[in-house]
Parts: C-alpha cells; structure tokens; sequence
C-alpha cells in the first residue's frame, strides 16, 4: 500500500490543465495516497468518536468538465456515505493539506445540529481555542482558514452555528491547514500525528446530538 504522505510532486497533479488530465493525474498519484490514509486512520478515528467510522475516498463523480481543485478522504458513521453526517477529512489541494471536522450542506438536521453546539457551546469553545492551529474556515474548499478559533470570542464560535441555517448551502468547517511547501517535507507520522490530534480536539462536536 502506498505511504499516506504527500510530496512535491503530488501538489503538482492540481497544476494539470483539463478535466481529464487532472483527474487522471488524481486517480493515479492521489486517490492511493488517500486510500492509505483511510486505511491507517479508521481505527483511531472510531476510537476517538466511540463509534464506527468508514473511510470514503472523494470520486468526483458528479464532475464531467471543471477540474476539481482539491480531493479528499473522509471519515463519518455510515457505511453508505458520509455528507448526511458529521465527518472529518483530510484534504488535498494545491497549496495545503487540510485536517477538518465538517457539519456540510447535505447534513440531515442541521437545524438540530446547530442547537446542540450553542447548547454545549459555554463548555466547549473555550476548551477549542486553546488548541493551538485550529480554525474556521467559510467553505470546506478554502485553502486558507477564515480566522484562528483563538482570535474568536467565545460568543462568535457558539455564532458560527448559524452559518449552518443562513443559506441553504450553508455549513461550518473547523480544523488545521498545512502549507504544501511545509506537508511535502513530512514524514508519514507526521500525517497521522496531525490528523488524530485535529480530530480528537473536534471530536466532542462530532459527537453532538
């Protein structure tokens, strides 16, 4: 099985132009890379939630002309899928490596979702920005984050739950970003390292009913 860890080279594979030669260009360097990840991560990632977890590789599916500008490995409860659930991911894209913890667009109850987190929000948030390189991110493609967690009051992290219930395609996408320049240079252990310490500070909101 290939290393789960990415190098130079494999950044480049978002440089190449068209659909077909990029996808191409994903499905033979980054899809294995990422089915390593999924691999190496699910245990820990059921043990760090207290339930199952699957791996899903992103397969781009409902594309047939743009290119995608990132791709991922995800991990949720289901079997079948994981967009109707809380998930985490690990992301790749040209300019970054991205650890995040997702309530995306398809989740089935936001709204129930989003009550939860302010409810749980006075205990939580304080403990979230202490962790050092957790973020908030608009949109789980952004290879930048919005704002660190440190930098958000209390009061505004709870808030960011009605970026869920604002649109239709609303949803909140917390983790850490990595530089590519920075990532190409890590270790597989390194990976697993960051991902698990990522996904085990988000954990309690995964968990959220």
């Amino acid at each position: 099985m290939p290393s789960p860890a990415f190098y130079a080279t494999d950044f480049k594979v978002f440089d190449e132009q068209g659909f077909r030669a990029r996808m191409g260009a994903i499905r033979a360097r980054i899809r294995p890379k990422l089915e390593a990840v999924g691999h190496s991560l699910t245990p820990a990632v059921s043990r760090a939630t207290g339930g199952d977890a699957y791996a899903h590789v992103a397969k781009h599916a409902r594309r047939t002309v743009n290119p995608p500008e990132d791709t991922w490995v995800a991990f949720g409860p289901d079997a079948r899928g994981y967009k109707k659930h809380c998930h985490f991911k690990v992301a790749v894209s040209r300019r970054a490596v991205r650890f995040l913890f997702e309530v995306g667009p398809e989740h089935a109850d936001k709204k129930r979702w989003a009550a939860a987190w302010k409810r749980n929000a006075p205990r939580l948030a304080p403990v979230l920005r202490r962790v050092k390189g957790l973020a908030w991110f608009k949109n789980e493609h952004d290879e930048e984050a919005a704002a660190p967690l440190a930098d958000l009051s209390p009061e505004r992290l709870a808030e960011l739950a009605d970026e869920l219930t604002r649109t239709r395609d609303g949803q909140l996408v917390l983790g850490r970003v990595v530089p590519a320049e920075q990532a190409a240079r890590w270790t597989e252990a390194q990976y697993r390292d960051t991902a698990l310490e990522t996904f085990r500070a988000l954990a309690p909101l995964y968990r959220l009913k």
